[in-house]
């Protein structure tokens, strides 16, 4: 049988942890519009990996658990301090650290579920710090440790740039983490569940997902979103630049998307979150640019804006540095992560398609001395 391109509409998993179903995306059948509006980030976790929501003594636990795991063992800072700060980006630094956590582990090769369940816990607690500590240091200052009494959205900003977050701050983190937790089968998922099919452990799981987040057609769109806004600098710039990238068959990033035929259900919470964060910290002008190159996009190709147009906006608003968004991305995505490898490791079978050979055949063997 004929093999399809980029596995476009292909099944190759069964799960239950999230659906696209005409448009919408649920997690454990529960719409992404509600968990935004209503959820915190730790039960949505919680509900990623349980498939139901926390009561409230679960939540407190695991939001307890999480506040307890988020210190980094001092090896992985050292580390980070040995790079060449002006060269590495910041997904590259975090695949690195995440590898390294295995060696700190002494569970990392357990596979008991109880045993993945705790390391689970501990991936997701570090993951902010490791993003924040390297984000710290390249600026020449020490890292921030982590506080027990903040939420988990509140604690990356307070170790981003040591001080307590806004609650509007909050709020946009804690959103954007929740919309990007899980997102079915896509390509770092994938990648993921591929991995510990073979009965690797989670830290090597983990390592090569983020590995596939950090390409610019997964995670890093939202990194070049914001690198396009840029260029544009001003509203009334934002139709002959999108005209002349279209006419050279550039691809404009952050619209369309695979799955979505209609538009991406999320985008319209970053939307929102945009415009307020934009308005309030006076630099509407890449919300009022967003909104025309949106409007443009989908009236000339019928594309819609996806969740990284709108949270590129967000983010820069909030004052962080372009290339930490895709390891923001990462921090909220190491969720749906563990939930599909939790969930490969309960039904596992070694994942191993075929493909199809378009080489030449029947060539016949030349000694070298021959050719």
């Amino acid at each position: 049988m004929a093999g399809t391109k980029g596995l476009e509409g292909i099944v190759a998993a069964e799960s239950s942890i999230s659906s696209i179903i005409d448009d919408q995306l649920t997690y454990v059948g529960y719409s992404i519009d509600e968990l935004a509006e209503n959820s915190s980030f730790e039960e949505v976790v919680f509900l990623l990996w349980n498939k139901r929501l926390p009561k409230l003594d679960e939540l407190n636990s695991l939001k307890k658990e999480l506040a307890e795991n988020m210190e980094l063992p001092k090896g992985i800072i050292e580390h980070l301090k040995s790079y060449d700060l002006k060269t590495v980006h910041p997904m590259a630094a975090l695949r690195t650290a995440v590898s390294m956590l295995g060696l700190y582990d002494s569970e990392a090769d357990e596979m008991e579920p109880e045993a993945n369940r705790r390391k689970a816990v501990r991936l997701q607690a570090k993951m902010p710090t490791i993003v924040t500590a390297f984000a710290r240091i390249r600026e020449g200052l020490e890292p921030v440790a982590p506080r027990s009494d903040l939420s988990f959205a509140a604690n990356f900003l307070y170790m981003l740039n040591d001080k307590v977050p806004e609650p509007i701050e909050e709020e946009a983190i804690n959103k954007a983490l929740i919309l990007h937790a899980d997102h079915e089968l896509n390509a770092s998922t994938f990648t993921a569940r591929v991995c510990v099919a073979t009965l690797s452990d989670v830290y090597s799981g983990i390592t090569s997902a983020i590995g596939a987040l950090k390409g610019p057609l997964h995670g890093g769109a939202n990194e070049r979103v914001m690198k396009m806004l840029s260029e544009i600098g001003e509203p009334e710039n934002a139709l002959p630049y999108i005209e002349e990238k279209l006419a050279n068959k550039e691809k404009i990033m952050g619209m369309g998307h695979r799955v979505y035929r209609n538009g991406d259900p999320r985008a319209k919470h970053l939307k929102k979150m945009s415009e307020h964060l934009t308005e309030l910290t006076g630099q509407s002008k890449f919300y009022d640019m967003s909104v025309t190159i949106e409007e443009f996009m989908k009236r000339e190709k019928g594309l819609p804006a996806n969740v990284d147009f709108y949270s590129a906006s967000v983010y820069h608003s909030l004052g962080i540095d372009h290339d930490l968004f895709t390891p923001i991305f990462a921090i909220s995505r190491v969720s749906g992560w563990l939930a599909h490898i939790l969930e490969q490791y309960d039904n596992n079978r070694l994942i191993r398609p075929r493909a199809e050979y378009v080489g030449p055949t029947l060539q016949s063997y030349e000694p070298v001395e021959n050719r």
